[in-house]
């Protein structure tokens, strides 16, 4: 089985990573030099990483839940969300005006800084085009905010893993 956090980035990314590892999960996370081949749609190189690992978070992971959906059944999906203001405040604060072709791709400008109603817009549709998506599929998909103290009572039963002893890590927490 293999767990896919699609959740955008400065939702807990880096805190559900902490959590695979964990669990004894495979992880991997930003994967900036699949962009290239993803826009090529050459899925040769996202299928070996996929198949490298357990579990994936960060990007490019959320802009390919279908077809990783399709490409590898039995999948589980975990949809990481936080409060919209908060969310686009932590990712000014946290990138600022810096440009990645990432960023780019995603939202069309590779900075946020100014661009805020796109990012949010861009955002808001990514979370509801996943919660449409699957609807249907309340086994494959977890919607968790990791950062109202949500953590392994919703994560471990999900995954049909056992609670760990040790606390749930919260990354970066209060940075941003």
């Amino acid at each position: 089985m293999k767990i896919f956090g699609i959740g955008f980035h400065k939702t807990g990314t880096k805190t559900l990573k902490s959590s695979f590892e964990m669990l004894g999960y495979k992880v991997t996370g930003y994967r900036k030099d699949l962009l290239e081949p993803i826009k090529r749609k050459k899925y040769k190189a996202i299928s070996r990483v996929v198949k490298e690992h357990d579990a994936f978070q960060d990007n490019p992971w959320p802009l390919l839940y279908k077809t990783l959906d399709k490409k590898f059944p039995g999948s589980k999906f975990i949809l990481t969300i936080r409060d919209d203001e908060k969310w686009i405040k932590s990712v000014v604060n946290f990138f600022g005006n810096e440009s990645t072709d990432m960023r780019k791709w995603i939202y069309g400008i590779g900075y946020p800084s100014g661009n805020e109603e796109l990012y949010l817009r861009v955002y808001k549709k990514h979370n509801a085009d996943v919660k449409e998506y699957f609807k249907n599929r309340p086994n494959d998909l977890l919607l968790i905010d990791l950062t109202t103290g949500e953590g392994w009572e919703k994560i471990c039963p999900f995954l049909g893993k056992q609670i760990p002893k040790k606390n749930f890590p919260h990354i970066n927490k209060g940075i941003y």
